[in-house]
């Protein structure tokens, strides 16, 4: 391990021994001060986002104004984690939560403040220190991340960024330093940190891939599911774990239906990513471009049909494309993380249901219906960590986040989150 990444371990050690000390409201007055300073330059580290990833940037700067209101939130959250009396025969008996130490987040360039953010801050009002190894096109991001703890008046090494490759994780996760690991990412490179961390019983938090249905049922309100399914499929050019995937329709309503959903769909064309105006931009690497290229092709191979074309126009940007896929595509196995849509058609609501549990992944899923106990139907059947009713997804600092099957464990967000990274210790005495 190269000695300056050594000596950044030492220091987040060194800070946590006194971090973990210092009152809870203060820890909280700290992150207010932190939040203050991301609203009021959100244009400026927009711009770093934008520059490093190609979102566009009225998208950006909704992401750092976003990152702010969390961190608002958890400036004026309840503490849950002072001490719990718990009622017995002993003179006292109670639970305190301890701080972990060092946490290290491992994150990714899609949402290269909010995925920072949503894990480092309550890790931090936790009592922990964190470094971060953020995605390698996204070092801007992660410096300017540190900066703003920095001027916030946090103590030197609550938060460090270290600009090092995946390669590296593995070492700096098995230093005795690293007492847990939180990572958005890759169901591959989620497996690949679980296994280094549980071979060294360390904690880890895991937030993965998706494959989230649409499910748009007869009795829905047609133009509202139509436009808001575009914008749940395309927002941030499709990259996104909770991105809308899989648009499964009533077939009572197909014909009705997709014609407005494919009017939406094509108001999304690339465009200058630092032009507020636009809405849909490149994707962040040519490479990542050639891969959903690669998943187009192979979906038509095994019998998708195509009903809009994706067309690459660049070396990283397409005109969104939308394909009609059946039970038993292998691509259905896969996350499409890009501008490409998947249509189903399901003939009532238990086959609805079937067809978007049948997926390795379950991270949120959304379901368009007015009649209450059809609502009721897909809450309890549907597998995934969150269910949205006539709304797609989107996280939200009050409600916890986290999925199930492939697509991870733990939770990030809420007040749950507060205890992902502390020991629950049993004091019991006379």
């Amino acid at each position: 391990m190269e000695q300056s990444i050594e000596n950044k371990l030492i220091k987040a050690n060194h800070a946590f021994s006194t971090w973990k000390k210092v009152p809870f409201v203060e820890r909280q007055q700290l992150i207010a001060k932190a939040a203050e300073i991301l609203k009021a330059h959100a244009q400026k580290f927009g711009e770093i986002i934008t520059t490093e990833m190609n979102k566009p940037i009225s998208q950006a700067v909704a992401e750092v104004e976003k990152c702010a209101l969390m961190m608002n939130y958890y400036a004026k959250a309840d503490n849950i984690l002072q001490p719990e009396k718990i009622d017995s025969e002993y003179t006292f008996s109670e639970v305190h939560y301890i701080p972990k130490g060092v946490i290290l987040g491992v994150m990714p360039w899609n949402f290269p403040f909010w995925q920072v953010l949503r894990f480092a801050v309550p890790a931090i009002l936790s009592g922990n220190t964190v470094v971060l190894k953020h995605a390698s096109i996204c070092f801007g991001s992660g410096n300017a991340i540190e900066r703003v703890f920095e001027e916030a008046g946090f103590p030197e090494g609550i938060f460090q960024n270290l600009e090092v490759g995946h390669k590296e994780v593995k070492e700096i996760l098995e230093h005795e330093i690293i007492k847990g690991v939180s990572l958005t990412g890759s169901g591959k490179a989620g497996g690949e940190v679980a296994s280094v961390a549980g071979m060294n019983i360390k904690k880890s938090v895991l937030e993965l891939g998706g494959s989230d249905a649409f499910i748009v049922l007869d009795d829905a309100d047609l133009d509202e599911a139509a436009k808001v399914g575009a914008l749940a499929r395309l927002q941030n050019c499709g990259q996104t774990c909770v991105a809308a995937k899989r648009f499964i329709i009533d077939e009572k309503i197909e014909a009705e239906f997709l014609p407005k959903f494919i009017e939406e769909y094509k108001k999304y064309v690339p465009g200058d990513p630092l032009d507020k105006e636009t809405k849909l931009g490149g994707m962040a690497r040519p490479d990542l471009a050639d891969d959903l290229e690669d998943q187009f092709k192979r979906a038509l191979e095994n019998g998708a049909e195509i009903i809009i074309p994706l067309e690459r126009v660049s070396d990283n940007e397409f005109k969104p494309g939308l394909i009609r896929v059946k039970e038993g595509n292998p691509i259905l196995q896969e996350e499409l993380f890009g501008p490409l849509g998947m249509v189903m058609v399901a003939k009532n609501d238990e086959e609805a249901l079937q067809i978007a549990n049948d997926i390795p992944f379950g991270l949120s899923n959304s379901v368009w219906t007015k009649n209450m106990e059809r609502q009721q139907f897909f809450i309890e059947g549907l597998e995934s960590g969150t269910v949205n009713v006539n709304r797609m997804t989107s996280s939200d600092p009050r409600f916890p986040f986290g999925g199930t099957k492939a697509s991870g464990y733990g939770t990030e967000l809420s007040l749950i989150a507060l205890k992902e990274f502390v020991t629950p210790k049993t004091i019991v005495g006379n």
